[in-house]
């Protein structure tokens, strides 16, 4: 794998997880990084640890006008931008505390990839030879899980939305990935984690236990991991590869 080419990239929900890892390491191959976040103090925190240089943004991108006026300060703060890392979003149960979630599940997730995409298409670089967006999705975008429809639902279309931007894009040299992980040590995973133990009135460890027990390889995928896939997509190493989606599962789906 080579170090990711884009001089300026885009990763949403920078402030955490996943999104947190993603930024750190592109920081770290060179690449200046916008933090777009719902919460300041969390995406400073993460912009402090950058070794070179990166912007925060806070911003929901479920609001398409706030998401194009933030792209637009990306560009003109930081120049245009050459990678998108459409990483934002929730997850939880489909009915929590009586209300029903799947419009807030699905704005944030769908609706918020898709304009993510539009807004990078807007301000994205024009001198670069090829542009990339890479879109963080779940593995349960590949099989049904009890209770999560809204975030299983959301997870399968930001695929087909993959696919056809894919194609759309292509001419445009922009390649179009999005990567499909299983279980991952984060925060998000372990409030599903307690989720799961709430309602079956067990103890957490247990049923941690017993979720990575049902994955082949036995272990949960660490941030640093899906990062190091997010640098390879971004890179010239990654020059095949537009419409797919990748699965770093540890076996949890085998396709």
């Amino acid at each position: 794998m080579s170090d990711p080419s884009p001089r300026v990239a885009i990763v949403t929900g920078a402030g955490s997880g996943i999104g947190r890892a993603i930024a750190l390491r592109l920081s770290r191959s060179g690449t200046t990084v916008a933090l777009l976040g719902r919460t300041a103090g969390t995406l400073e925190a993460v912009a402090a640890e950058c070794p070179g240089p990166a912007r925060c943004l806070t911003v929901d991108v479920a609001d398409r006008a706030g998401v194009e006026a933030a792209f637009d300060r990306v560009r003109d703060e930081l120049g245009a931008p050459g990678a998108l890392v459409a990483n934002a979003g929730i997850g939880g149960p489909d009915v929590q505390d009586g209300v029903d979630r799947w419009d807030a599940v699905v704005r944030t997730n769908l609706d918020g990839a898709y304009f993510c995409a539009r807004g990078f298409e807007r301000v994205m670089e024009a001198e670069a030879d090829w542009r990339h967006v890479v879109v963080i999705s779940s593995c349960v975008a590949r099989f049904g899980v009890p209770g999560i429809a809204a975030y299983s639902a959301a997870k399968a279309g930001q695929l087909g939305l993959v696919r056809s931007l894919a194609a759309e894009l292509a001419p445009k040299r922009v390649r179009v990935n999005a990567i499909c992980p299983g279980w991952v040590d984060t925060g998000m995973a372990e409030d599903r984690m307690r989720d799961i133990a709430r309602g079956q009135d067990r103890p957490y460890e247990e049923v941690r236990a017993e979720l990575l027990a049902t994955v082949p390889l036995a272990r949960i995928s660490s941030p640093d991991e899906i990062a190091g896939l997010v640098a390879f997509l971004v890179s010239p190493d990654a020059a095949p590869f537009t419409g797919q989606a990748f699965d770093p599962n540890d076996g949890a789906w085998m396709g």
